[in-house]
């Protein structure tokens, strides 16, 4: 089963310059609850913008990077899968997990039509972002849970937790 995991703001923006506009310790905690223990998909960028390597998951990232391959071939924490073909054979090979796609665009928009949940944190508030989330067909998907989230001393924004899963699956 495929997740997309992500956090966008009031303008489905999702990053700037390579990292998230914000900090929501509340989102990156629901983040580390959603993605635990699955192997996280990500394009190259999604990949180098990562403090480090995430604990409990499994990296597998899409990109045409021969360095990055080299340097990673003997990291079993880290498979680099160079085409849509073998992210594809991977998908099929691990459909009986939970599989979480967590980004880039390219990602997100390469598997829209085989996610099956959408984990997604909307942010109330606007922020300078050059990342927007691709559109999504929620008429697809059924809302199964919102948490309505206000701001405190640690999160300084409004924000609402929403799964929705794919009808008819």
């Amino acid at each position: 089963m495929l997740s997309f995991v992500w956090a966008e703001d009031e303008n489905h923006g999702i990053g700037v310059d390579g990292h998230l506009p914000w900090h929501l310790p509340a989102d990156l905690y629901h983040f580390k609850e959603k993605t635990s223990g699955h192997p996280i998909i990500m394009g190259r960028k999604t990949f180098t913008s990562l403090p480090n390597l995430l604990p409990k998951r499994k990296h597998i990232v899409l990109t045409h990077s021969s360095s990055l391959k080299k340097k990673y071939a003997n990291n079993e924490r880290i498979k680099i899968v160079t085409s849509m073909a073998e992210l594809d054979n991977y998908l099929k090979q691990h459909e009986n997990e939970q599989l979480c796609a967590i980004g880039g665009v390219s990602i997100f928009k390469m598997l829209l039509d085989q996610v099956d949940i959408l984990e997604k944190t909307e942010i109330k508030a606007k922020f300078k972002t050059d990342t927007v989330m691709p559109a999504i067909n929620y008429d697809d998907f059924e809302l199964i849970k919102r948490e309505v989230h206000q701001h405190d001393e640690k999160n300084k924004y409004d924000y609402v937790f929403l799964t929705y899963q794919r009808k008819n699956k």
